[in-house]
Order: structure tokens, then sequence, then C-alpha cells
């Protein structure tokens, strides 16, 4: 079974990449969607951020404030670093689950959707990457769009993960998503030709 690592950058159109893929019925399993999982109330990891970061980040409805958290670690590395210890080795754990689940049901392919792919160090985990990109001028416009962000506020974003530049040159594949839906779905049909998916 081919494990695929589709990353990209923040705002750069990886979802709508991964719908794509989905819709060729090539299972996805998001590294966000487990994120939010792990850090639900009730938690190890929920508890651990709380203890490490302070009970201020505990919304009125016993959930984690995300955005505060966001804003925390966004701007200093040293937090993110601490709180990515905590996340990631318990969200590789559960896609390495879901990964032997879909080679058990003889799935030809499966994506894993991870958008810190390189910063996590999860390649690993995969045998082919693909990147979706955009250039640096388009991913900040979208993301101050998207998030309703200022320009620092998207530029600090952006920098707190590896460029994208330095991503392309360890992929397998690149997708440029800088043009229509219909380019991007193009590139993404030649790629599962090319791999054989299809």
């Amino acid at each position: 079974m081919l494990k695929i690592g589709l990353t990209g950058g923040i705002a750069s159109g990886k979802s709508t990449v991964a719908k794509m893929l989905s819709n060729y019925h090539i299972p996805i399993i998001d590294a966000d969607k487990i994120a939010r999982q792990v850090v639900e109330p009730g938690e190890p990891v929920f508890c651990q951020i709380i203890e490490t970061f302070g009970e201020d980040l505990i919304l009125p409805d016993g959930t984690l404030n995300r955005k505060k958290l966001g804003d925390i670690i966004f701007n200093n590395q040293e937090k993110r670093e601490t709180l990515n210890k905590m996340i990631h080795p318990m969200i590789g754990e559960i896609m390495m689950r879901k990964v032997k689940q879909y080679e058990e049901s003889h799935q030809k392919s499966v994506v894993l959707d991870i958008p810190l792919l390189f910063e996590s160090n999860l390649t690993h985990l995969v045998d082919k990457i693909l990147l979706v990109y955009v250039n640096n001028d388009l991913q900040t416009k979208r993301l101050m769009e998207r998030n309703h962000l200022t320009l620092e506020e998207a530029k600090s974003r952006i920098t707190s993960q590896l460029p994208l530049f330095q991503k392309k040159a360890m992929s397998d594949y690149i997708i440029d998503n800088s043009g229509s839906k219909e380019e991007t779905q193009k590139q993404v049909y030649e790629v599962l030709k090319l791999w054989r998916i299809l």
C-alpha cells in the first residue's frame, strides 16, 4: 500500500487538494482532525497543556481555547516545541493505527494529511511526499483573507513553518495551487496516474 504524505504551508490550499484526492475514493487520515481529538477535555494531552500553559486556556464550556494557545506558541519557538512534543507522538501513534487498518482492508493507497510533515519529522511514516505550493505573496494574501489577520499576524504564522521553497526540495511531487481549481485538479490527476493509483 502506497502511503502518501500530503503537506503544504498554511493557506496553500492543502484542504482543497485533500478533497480532490478523496473524490478518487482514496482514504485520507487528517492529522489536524486527530490533533483536535487529542486535546479534548479529559484526554491526557489536554491535562498536560493546561498544566504547562495555565488554566486560563480553559473556555467556559470546559474546552481548550485554541486561539489563545495559538497566539502563545506562534510567537514563541520554545513554547511551540514544548507543545509539539506533547501532541505529535500521540498523533503519530493514532495515524499509524489507522494506516494499519487500511492495510488490512487491502487499500491500494492512503493519504496522510500532515500540515507539519517536515517540521514534525514524520516523513518516515510515508512513501511519497506530495506538496501543495503557492508563492509567498499569494500565501500571505489568502491567509489574511481567510483568517481575517493583519499582515504582521499572517507573516508570523507563515514564518513559524518551514518555508515552502525548502519543502519543495524535499518533496516527490509539487502541485502548484496558484491557478484555477481546474488546473489544480489536472495536476492531482497527473500525479495519481504517475504513481499508478489510477
